[in-house]
């Protein structure tokens, strides 16, 4: 797996977590998941995304063009 799209699956992971924290424990949890959404929004723009730095560190081989 590549880094690409091992942020994008942990990204999957977390917007279902919260819709499913959303559904059983409160409506705040909506907040969690924009949270999500505005750093993949600033992600799309910048190019930074934490998620991407610790999953380098954790020794996620590049290969896709997105997180350099």
């Amino acid at each position: 797996m590549n880094l690409d799209r091992a942020v994008m699956a942990f990204a999957g992971v977390m917007i279902l977590a919260s819709v499913l924290l959303v559904h059983f424990v409160s409506p705040r949890w909506l907040l969690f998941t924009a949270f999500i959404g505005l750093n993949m929004l600033q992600a799309s723009f910048t190019g930074f995304c934490p998620a991407a730095m610790v999953f380098k560190a954790l020794g996620v081989k590049g290969g896709g063009c997105a997180f350099k």
